[in-house]
């Protein structure tokens, strides 16, 4: 028994060894997935003395180090990732005896696969080691960063805002800002565009003098950059870039920048710039921000809604609405609203999307007779677009509009195009209409919705189109709760039930699931008198899709 037992606790080592000695690679590449299981199966001293000597005997001598020099990027960032992680585990000693000459060996490799690698590992391993070891690591690190090999000078430059978040303040200055200027002049652009990112992070690290006499004069230079790739990234960074610096530097050398970034040649870095321009005008100083913004910023941005490109265009749409509330109200009326306008009128959908999606910026600062006034003329044009996609846009904000344009007002100028959409040729439209149909009673009413909404939604029901029959079944789904029982009972009901005997089998099975959608919206008597019967009938249907949904409905209404 005992023997047994034994070959039993030898069992998943040696299916282990087995499959990761076969020839199939996806039956090795299973059995790597399940080393995890494997070694919780073996437990803590039979994975040490078993499993691991295998693996380092059979596959890799040290498995990860070997792995971190591949020649594939995708498994030496795997490799290095699980190093980061273990050295979480080591203790300083252990960091210095085992896992820092590691680093080492990696970044004197000959291939610049492991030298690649090495740049990732500094970081965790700095702060928790000797002054000695300190020195050879931040030695080790500037001359990766000053070697002849691009790919290998770009691994460094990604890493350099992180090893300097760990790096003691006196050796950020002393190394690491030279090593920044170097990268930021490098001769490859891929090189450049990264130190841009690390400068972001390092601007974070130094108090204000020093950031302006030891960081800026590289960050503006990037932002003049002959490469558009490395203009897009300062761009991109910006928002980021203003946190770190502050407001004194933002005045006098952010804006000037942000402008001519605003003004690129190249679409990208106009976009990236664009993206930005809400948030760059948010954290600017309070005190200077509304004549920054006036004389700076918005007349580069009212050249952007105008712009060639559709992507620029796009980006700003999103953004602009966003400047009503730092403007405030009164040039919000004055400069913004007709550039709303403009954008709203523009030939590509995705910038109309983009500003119908922030109406409610808008409508905070000045109003909503105001917005209707100037803006609803576009909106109405837009309700009627020939992209079903923009016309489903104008769903979200009906109801906002709706309510606080009064009943009035909606009915005159908005009802008669909330009910052309329920018979939109687009069943996302049509369906999304409903659903408006209902939010819109929630406003205005029982009484409003018998009055208005539900002769003209039942009157659908002698369409000679059969979707437009089913439509008026989705608005009674739709507005039975919100209509109430009597409304629901006395109008809607009957045009249910007649609509049982239609010839199309789709508006027979829709009959059934409305039925069991109002069916607790009635009362017991016209359940048991007028619906039940009905039911039955549909239940013996000869569409099998007709007589199932029949049989639901008979069942949760408990009217077996």
């Amino acid at each position: 028994m005992a023997g047994a037992e034994g070959d039993d606790s030898l069992y998943p080592i040696a299916v282990l060894i087995d499959e990761l000695r076969n020839e199939d690679v996806q039956l090795r590449l299973n059995s790597i997935k399940k080393l995890s299981t494997s070694a919780l199966a073996l437990g803590v001293e039979r994975t040490r003395t078993e499993l691991l000597p295998f693996l380092t005997d059979t596959i890799y001598q040290p498995p990860l180090e070997s792995l971190a020099t591949v020649e594939e990027t995708v498994v030496r960032d795997k490799a290095v990732e699980s190093l980061r992680k273990i050295s979480q585990e080591h203790s300083p000693v252990d960091l210095e005896v085992h896992f820092v000459p590691l680093v080492k060996r990696l970044s004197s490799g000959d291939w610049f696969t492991s030298r690649t690698s090495a740049c990732g590992l500094f970081s965790v391993c700095y702060p928790r080691v000797s002054s000695t070891v300190k020195a050879e690591i931040r030695q080790h690190f500037l001359t990766l960063c000053s070697g002849d090999t691009p790919m290998v000078r770009r691994a460094a430059a990604s890493k350099l805002g992180e090893f300097a978040k760990v790096l003691e303040l006196d050796y950020a200055k002393s190394d690491i800002i030279p090593l920044f200027t170097a990268l930021a002049s490098d001769e490859q652009d891929s090189v450049r565009l990264l130190a841009v990112e690390a400068g972001v992070s390092i601007a974070t690290l130094l108090p204000q003098e020093d950031l302006e006499a030891l960081v800026m004069p590289t960050l503006l230079q990037a932002a003049e950059d002959k490469s558009w790739r490395v203009r897009y990234m300062v761009a991109d960074k910006f928002s980021e870039l203003q946190k770190a610096v502050g407001p004194e530097i933002t005045k006098t050398d952010l804006v000037p920048a942000f402008q001519n970034l605003l003004k690129d040649c190249e679409a990208e870095v106009r976009t990236a710039a664009a993206n930005n321009v809400k948030v760059f005008c948010e954290n600017l100083p309070e005190d200077s921000r509304e004549t920054i913004i006036m004389t700076h910023i918005l007349p580069c941005v009212k050249e952007l809604v105008s712009d060639t490109n559709q992507h620029v265009k796009s980006a700003l749409a999103s953004v602009i609405m966003g400047l009503s509330t730092i403007l405030g109200k009164d040039n919000t009326v004055e400069h913004l609203l007709l550039l709303f306008l403009v954008q709203l009128k523009d030939e590509c959908p995705e910038v109309r999307l983009n500003i119908i999606s922030n109406l409610d910026c808008v409508n905070e600062v000045i109003g909503i007779r105001q917005l209707s006034q100037s803006l609803l003329p576009a909106i109405v044009e837009l309700a009627e677009d020939a992209k079903w996609r923009v016309r489903l846009a104008i769903f979200e904000y009906m109801p906002l509009l709706a309510g606080q344009l009064g009943v009035e007002f909606f009915d005159e100028k908005l009802n008669s195009l909330c009910m052309a959409w329920l018979i939109d040729h687009v069943f996302a439209i049509r369906e999304a209409a409903t659903c408006n149909l209902m939010k819109l009673v929630e406003k205005f009413g029982a009484e409003w919705a018998q009055n208005t909404i539900v002769p003209k939604v039942l009157g659908m029901a002698n369409d000679s189109n059969y979707l437009h029959r089913m439509t008026t079944l989705f608005c009674i789904n739709a507005l039975s709760e919100v209509c109430g029982q009597e409304i629901t009972t006395k109008h809607m009901l009957p045009v249910v039930l007649k609509m049982s005997t239609d010839q199309v089998a789709n508006v027979h099975f829709n009959v059934a699931r409305c039925l069991q959608k109002i069916g607790p919206v009635l009362d017991s008597s016209a359940l048991q008198a007028e619906v039940k019967p009905v039911l039955e009938k549909l239940a013996t249907d000869q569409h099998m899709d007709v007589k199932y949904f029949a049989l639901e409905a008979i069942s949760v209404l408990a009217l077996a």
